[in-house]
């Protein structure tokens, strides 16, 4: 682990070990992180969709993020980052797993785009002074230590003007049975151990961490998956998946 991942106090070591000993699978579409690449359009959509509506941008442009500086927390092998790059954003993407980030700026490079992938922590980022338009915190907030400090230091990462989106897991029974029983003992999808469900969040256990910390959270998006078309999509049922967007409180 790096002395980066020490540092941060919402890190929590046994989920940083266990990413970075599969780090090598980032982009295997067939791979422990096949569920991901599945999911990844929709939350990819959502906050083109959002930072447009922010912003004033058209979210039908190639270049629609262009100029917007995002950073990516827990950003993996950089499955999300590297298309909000190329939709022009200037991306940073963080991640306490060594391994992670390794893997990330080799396909980052052999894709010919210019991502900033460091193994820091977000705290350790705000630390320095930099701010985002854009922060982003998505399948994260189950695998941190403590949730309130940790989405505080989201928080502090946008600027008086910014977004932050996040996307977790709710704790419900549907999840226990869905996330948990399901995803990862009957279908593996996920290997065994990739979630703990006492660590999943509800939405308003969420908001109100966000509030904490200054922002006001103005869309709640529920993400369901279609085993017959499989394929995921925006749905009204919040029970498992769910993405949030938030903005400096007025």
């Amino acid at each position: 682990m790096s002395a980066a991942a020490r540092e941060g106090s919402t890190i929590d070591p046994a989920e940083v070990s266990r990413f970075d000993a599969m780090a090598k699978s980032w982009w295997d579409p067939k791979g422990p992180m096949a569920v991901l690449h599945k999911f990844n359009p929709v939350r990819l959509a959502y906050v083109r969709d959002l930072a447009c509506e922010h912003y004033g941008r058209d979210p039908k442009s190639l270049r629609a993020l262009d100029g917007l500086d995002i950073v990516d927390i827990g950003c993996g092998g950089g499955v999300l980052s590297e298309p909000l790059a190329r939709l022009g954003a200037k991306v940073t993407g963080l991640d306490p797993a060594t391994g992670n980030i390794a893997v990330a700026r080799a396909h980052a490079e052999k894709s010919g785009l210019a991502i900033d992938y460091r193994d820091e922590t977000i705290e350790a980022v705000v630390a320095s002074g930099r701010r985002f338009d854009i922060v982003l915190a998505m399948e994260v907030v189950e695998h941190v230590a403590d949730v309130e400090a940790f989405v505080a230091a989201c928080c502090a990462a946008a600027k008086p003007d910014g977004l932050l989106v996040m996307a977790t897991l709710n704790r419900t029974l549907k999840s226990w049975a869905l996330a948990i029983v399901g995803a990862e003992y009957i279908l593996r999808w996920l290997p065994r151990g990739t979630h703990d469900w006492e660590k999943f969040v509800t939405p308003d256990e969420l908001e109100t961490a966000i509030a904490a910390g200054g922002f006001a959270p103005f869309s709640r998006q529920g993400v369901a998956y279609n085993p017959l078309a499989d394929r995921w999509s925006l749905s009204a049922d919040m029970d498992v998946n769910y993405m949030l967007a938030a903005r400096a409180a007025a």
